[in-house]
């Protein structure tokens, strides 16, 4: 399992939008990454959600950011 937050971002998201986003600068890339981790970390509704399923929070957390980042 990857460690490192790009990483782990880049993991949670579908292979469309993940090409997308490594075709991105280093900086954007933490950026989004940083926003996805926040995202995860302040969502009540991904909290219940990562209960029954901690991927599918990620990757929703993951179509959120890229949603507001103009992903």
């Amino acid at each position: 399992m990857p460690t490192d937050a790009v990483e782990r971002f880049l993991a949670a998201l579908d292979p469309e939008h993940r090409e997308a986003v490594v075709a991105r600068s280093r900086e954007e890339r933490e950026r989004l990454a940083a926003a996805w981790e926040e995202e995860l970390a302040s969502d009540d509704e991904l909290d219940t959600l990562d209960e029954l399923s901690p991927p599918a929070a990620e990757a929703e957390a993951a179509r959120r950011v890229l949603e507001r980042g103009g992903g």
